[in-house]
């Protein structure tokens, strides 16, 4: 019943625009504040692998070891140098200068080594230690520069070893903060502007999300600062990425609402009302299930998969936030004025009751299509998506060489390369053991005899180089002195009982054979001297334990993803077997998108491999992603249901929503796109992954899939609800009118419906 006019609590016209331009103003602080941020990032984060993993990792303990026997905790570069033949003494006394200039440099930390010839006579290496707290990619890049200058015609030198890759990380990430976000936002705008017909939505959508972003950063930075989660440039793109397109995808919804509203010929205070009330519901539901799933990554063993989780969900919040309270007061102070030139007039086009009757639009005549093959529909849709799902076979996500982590060129690669040629090819990245100094003759023994190892030192202060070489004779160690005839020899560096001996590997630190090398050390090492008594670390160790924690993190945390996000369907659709066909409509989608991705990665694009953590990352962003356009459908489909009876309510709720979420899925997967630009092989795999899976599930799943199965089972699809039990009837179906459809529900054909009107 509607109230009497004056029972009715209107605003008053102070009110109307003060409450808006309160909001606007709160919104404005917050995105001037958060927005010089944007170029702080790099204070609080860190792309170091290692700061990665659990404590509990062997690589992690001897990690936070390696100062207590190298001295300062340093990441070691190496420079090798090579010229067009055997190199000449005076080749290597002007290597030697380079190599003084180097040692002075302010974040260069403890002795440099001199120049080290290969047994060819061909190239020379140093090793330079690098503070490992300063910044590395500066102090790399001042290295490589000093080569360019200062070395003579006739020689050429690299930069490689950890610290040379990490400075190429750094360097690849360096395009976040503009050039991905100026790509996004330039991307998402076109759409919107092709969408909208308008200036002046676009502007307003894209600055709810900024703010939203704005708002995120700002908080994300002072939590990471405060030391409460780890944050590196690979999180820092996604937050980016994941705000603008969830943001994007919120507005949409609400800016839907507020059209219909003002199509009916509401005033502006009663159209943002309408549309808040419509959006309220779905954008909360949306945004708290995608935060849901998000924060399960809390149960990764990994640093940087935990701190996605809040950083992420911090970043939703803000979404949801941003879209239920900045853009409805924008709207509200702008009214219809927001639509201009196309101010909506008219309602949009809906599918009338009569299904025999024409229909004007896109989306009416696909939801009458569905109505008539619902069975055919969604049986070819599954058996495509299968289809595509059968190269999830091929995927190769078992870890990528670091040297394959940066597309594009990495003179850290080429490096590498040259370094293989003349020395051992892990020369740079040793492998660590931390053991106690009863069991070094042992340890010693273990790693000569291993066929990966090409030779044995260990840590001693007593050494010029910080390193002594030791071999076994009798049974017992003994330290080759560095230095003339009669240099005494060297003692280990012993800590807490402890010594550290070092293997340089045979195999370059990234290359399955340094893997297999590693793992085998770590099994005879526990079998000769007891489980847990040395501790394996290294470049090559950080990889294998960071690969097992992430294979480990997604075999649990996936299935408790689709557990949760299940519960929340059922508590928000009221019902058992909708939720479950929806979840597995995604797990469907994501399958499609893994495999086809799989075979795109191996055969377009010649990727070495995908990190164990794109499935995971992937599925997390798709399925969580992938549930709001379910709850976008769904949540409308329920509220037709509820007036004009099931079937009818799935083409009307397909019909209304159609639209929003194919904007939606535009705009989602060209912002998860944009993060192709950055050269980062993770982050280009997750570009499109995310992209074709989400363009998947806007035009596939639920365009088409979702729609017909749903149309093609019933009211039993609300099974057991109350909607279940008593199916709404709508008024045009009473007894004393035709009926459109048959017994079971399906719409009659034209001749069927006019033998229906035959007395």
């Amino acid at each position: 019943m509607t109230q009497p006019h004056h029972a009715r609590r209107v605003p008053t016209r102070w009110l109307r625009i003060g409450i808006p331009v309160l909001l606007v103003l709160i919104w404005l602080a917050a995105a001037s504040i958060g927005g010089p941020y944007f170029g702080k990032v790099d204070e609080v984060s860190s792309n170091d692998r290692s700061t990665f993993l659990p404590e509990s990792a062997d690589a992690t303990q001897v990690n936070g070891r390696l100062a207590d026997f190298l001295g300062e905790e340093s990441i070691p570069a190496v420079v090798v140098v090579t010229g067009d033949g055997a190199l000449s003494d005076e080749d290597i006394a002007d290597v030697q200068t380079f190599v003084d200039d180097v040692a002075a440099l302010d974040d260069v930390t403890g002795d440099v080594s001199p120049p080290i010839a290969s047994e060819d006579g061909e190239a020379v290496q140093v090793f330079v230690p690098i503070d490992a707290s300063g910044e590395v990619g500066d102090t790399v890049a001042e290295i490589r520069a000093m080569a360019a200058d200062d070395l003579p015609d006739g020689l050429t030198a690299w930069v490689t070893g950890p610290a040379g890759f990490t400075a190429d990380l750094v360097e690849g990430f360096l395009g976040i903060d503009g050039l991905l976000l100026g790509v996004a936002l330039g991307a998402v705008f076109l759409i919107l502007v092709i969408v909208y017909r308008s200036p002046l939505l676009p502007v307003l959508v894209l600055a709810t999300s900024m703010f939203a972003l704005c708002a995120a950063l700002l908080t994300v930075w002072w939590l990471a600062y405060a030391g409460i989660f780890v944050l590196n440039g690979q999180v820092q793109g996604i937050l980016f990425i994941l705000v603008i397109g969830a943001a994007t995808d919120y507005a949409l919804l609400y800016v839907a609402r507020f059209r219909e509203a003002v199509a009916t010929g509401a005033r502006r205070w009663d159209a943002t009302l309408t549309a808040w009330r419509g959006a309220f519901e779905p954008i909360i539901a949306s945004g708290g299930t995608v935060i849901a799933g998000l924060l399960c990554l809390l149960l990764s063993d990994l640093a940087t998969n935990r701190a996605l989780g809040p950083i992420a969900s911090i970043g939703i919040a803000f979404s949801v936030l941003s879209a239920l309270t900045f853009l409805p007061a924008l709207l509200a102070l702008c009214g219809r004025a927001a639509f201009w030139p196309f101010i909506p007039k008219h309602a949009a086009s809906g599918i009338p009751d009569d299904l025999t009757q024409p229909v004007k639009g896109l989306w009416p005549r696909q939801a009458r299509f569905i109505a008539r093959h619902a069975r055919a529909v969604w049986v070819v849709c599954t058996i495509v998506l299968l289809a595509g799902a059968v190269g999830i076979t091929q995927l190769k996500a078992d870890g990528v060489p670091t040297s394959d982590l940066v597309l594009g060129t990495s003179e850290a690669r080429d490096g590498q390369a040259v370094l293989a040629e003349h020395f051992p090819a892990g020369s740079g990245s040793p492998v660590y053991v931390v053991v106690p100094e009863a069991d070094l003759a042992a340890t010693v023994g273990v790693l000569d005899d291993s066929d990966g190892v090409e030779s044995v030192s260990v840590a001693s202060a007593d050494s010029p180089t910080g390193q002594a070489a030791v071999e076994l004779e009798g049974g017992e160690p003994v330290f080759t002195p560095a230095g003339p005839p009669g240099t005494p020899a060297p003692a280990p560096t012993v800590s807490d009982g402890d010594v550290l001996v070092i293997g340089t590997l045979t195999d370059a630190a990234d290359s399955v054979a340094a893997e297999q090398t590693v793992r085998a050390l770590r099994v005879d090492l526990d079998d000769e001297l007891g489980a847990g008594t040395a501790l394996v670390g290294g470049e090559t160790a950080t990889d294998i334990d960071t690969n097992d924690t992430s294979t480990r993190d997604r075999t649990l945390i996936i299935p408790v993803i689709l557990a949760v996000i299940l519960v929340i369907l059922m508590l928000l659709l009221r019902s058992i077997l909708a939720p479950v066909l929806l979840i597995a409509t995604v797990i469907l989608s994501f399958a499609t998108a893994l495999g086809v991705s799989a075979l795109v990665f191996d055969g377009v694009f010649h990727f070495a491999g995908a990190d164990p953590a794109v499935p995971l990352y992937g599925f997390v962003f798709l399925v969580a992603l992938g549930v709001d356009y379910n709850i976008f459908l769904m949540s409308r489909v329920r509220e037709e249901s509820l007036v004009h009876g099931t079937r009818p309510g799935i083409l009307r709720g397909l019909v209304a929503t159609g639209g929003v979420i194919t904007s939606a899925g535009l705009v989602l997967a060209a912002t998860f796109a944009a993060l192709g630009v950055i050269p980062i092989l993770f982050l280009a795999q997750i570009a499109f992954i995310v992209a074709f899976g989400v363009l998947l599930d806007t035009f596939v799943v639920r365009s088409l899939l979702v729609p017909a199965l749903s149309y093609d089972i019933g009211r039993a699809i609300w099974w057991p609800s109350r909607l279940w039990r008593r199916d709404a009837v709508p008024a045009e179906s009473a007894p004393d009118a035709p009926s459109t459809t048959a017994d079971d529900g399906h719409p009659l054909t034209r001749e069927e419906y006019r033998r229906t009107l035959e007395p």
